[in-house]
Order: structure tokens, then sequence, then C-alpha cells
């Protein structure tokens, strides 16, 4: 299983196994790697060499270009601080699949840890609320190496302690776009990496619940849990755990008590804050809200 260390992601102030309904995330056997909010770039997050570029249309989108690319880098992993490459049982080398990157490298290049690949690009597989990001999964090269699925699921290496933040549901507007509200908490703890906590203490990842599915995380690695390991947050269950996935109950995230898309969570190293996927909300930065979660009948599936 390839494990992610902290010197590959802390290039990256934010980051996410599980948010995203693109069938990668299904498992964690991806990551989302969101670089600074100011940079337009695309840090790699390995070093190695470029082995092929394929351009693929994608749903047109408003707001998002006609086309992404997978980028197929054969890694080199002793070049690679933070990466461990265990439990390859064809023996090849491993070729990293690196998504939404309009390429400024091309087949035969070189690339190291943190050298831009390109400029981010704002595909048309994203929602209207997600951030650029580079989407990296990691393959062997006897793979298909084009498929979306089959990649093997993603460790954080023990070092990637990720401190779990409890959260009463209130905070205050910081940041508003057209589908989504981000309030000033739950706040960070102002060092390491930390996530939103269930109830019962554990850092959770993913699209609550708007996706099928999300993760949650142990002090380190994936957790042992029996498939009837409950998962709840602001007081109601919110899920069922298989050790680290989540599958997400039939509940509703309500903003001031509306319904609303859901809750985006994800994992950050400098800030948190909730999230909250809100389409055609009419808030502004200042507003005092309350965020709860509710059973219902008519859960938000988008993926």
């Amino acid at each position: 299983m390839p494990t992610l260390g902290d010197a590959i992601l802390s290039r990256y102030p934010r980051f996410s196994l599980y948010n995203s309904p693109y069938p990668a995330h299904d498992r964690g056997c991806a990551v989302d790697l969101y670089p600074d909010r100011d940079d337009d770039l695309a840090p790699s997050p390995v070093a190695g060499t470029v082995l092929d570029i394929q351009e693929r249309r994608v749903p047109e989108q408003a707001y998002a270009e006609a086309t992404d690319t997978v980028l197929l880098v054969a890694v080199d992993g002793e070049a690679t601080p933070g990466l461990s490459l265990d439990g390859n049982e064809y023996d090849e080398e491993w070729v990293a699949r690196i998504l939404h990157v309009d390429p400024a490298v091309a087949p035969g290049d070189r690339v190291e840890p943190g050298e831009p690949l390109g400029r981010l690009v704002r595909s048309g597989f994203f929602a209207p609320w997600v951030a650029n990001h580079v989407h990296l999964e990691l393959r062997h090269r006897g793979a298909d190496l084009l498929r979306a699925r089959g990649s093997p699921r993603l460790a954080l290496a023990d070092e990637v302690g990720i401190e779990p933040v409890t959260w009463n549901g209130h905070g205050t507007v910081v940041e508003a776009g057209e589908t989504y509200v981000r309030l000033d908490r739950p706040a960070h703890p102002g060092d390491g990496w930390a996530a939103l906590a269930s109830d019962e203490g554990r850092p959770l990842d993913g699209g609550l619940r708007h996706y099928t599915g999300g993760g949650r995380f142990g002090s380190n690695a994936p957790a042992a849990g029996g498939p009837d390991d409950p998962v709840t947050l602001l007081g109601q269950r919110v899920g069922i755990a298989r050790d680290r996935d989540v599958r997400w109950a039939d509940v509703a995230v309500r903003l001031d008590g509306e319904p609303v898309t859901g809750l985006s969570l994800f994992v950050g190293r400098e800030e948190l804050g909730a999230k909250v996927v809100a389409r055609g909300h009419d808030h502004a930065i200042g507003d005092e809200v309350r965020v709860d979660v509710v059973p219902t009948d008519d859960a938000v599936r988008l993926g």
C-alpha cells in the first residue's frame, strides 16, 4: 500500500482522500492536494519522469474548462521524500496519475517534488464549490493507467497525525461564494494537521451527505472498526464505519434550519472552519449561523 508522509502533504495547506464523487476516492485510493489559494500553479507531489499526457473531454460546465488531462509520471521513490511504495506485487515501477493540470511539461521531462507541473485546471468534473487542486493516484506500471478505477488505497504515515477538532455547529461566515459559505469555526488548533471530529472524537473527511461515502481517521493509520460501528456528528448518527471508510446515512445538513447540500470535510494544516455547501444561500460575511444534522427521507445524493 503506498503511504504518504508529511514531506509530500505539507507542500499543500489542505488535502482530502474522500471529498469527491470521482471513483478513485470511493475508498481513499486518491488524494486531492489543495495548493495555496492565491497560486494557480500545480506543484508536483512526486519526483520522476513524465511518461505520457492524455487529454480528456469533461462534462460541460459554465465555470469550467472543456478538457482535463491525465498526466502520467514514472515515480522516482528515492527522490520523493515522504513516499513509501511498499506492496507492489508485480515488482514494477510505480506511476503517478495526476489530474486537473494544464501541463507545462512533456513526455521525457524530469520533474521534482514541488516543481510546477503547469497551471491548475478548473475541471468540469468539479462541483462549483470545489477549489482547484491536484489529484494524485499511484498505480503500478503494468496496470491500465488510463482507467478511472484500479489504484490501491493510500495510507498516511504515522508522522501525519490528524488532530480531531470538536464543534457545536455555530460559527460566523468568513467567506461566501455563490454555492457555499465558510465559517470561522471549528478553529484550527494552530499546529499540524487537523479535521472536524465526529462525536466519537475521530477526524472526518468527505462530502456529508452529498457524496455516498466518506472517511474517518484514527490517530494515524486506517482505523479498526466493525461494520456496525456508528459515526455521529452534532448529536446525530450520520453514518456507519468499516475500517477507515464511512457510508453516510440518510441525513440532511441544515443551515439556520434550512436544508442545504452538505458539509465539505477535509484535513487542514493552516486553517479549518466548516465549509457548508449551500446553493442559492443569502448569507453574507459576518453573519452568525448555526449548522445541524437531522434524519431525512430525501437525502441529497450527488455521487
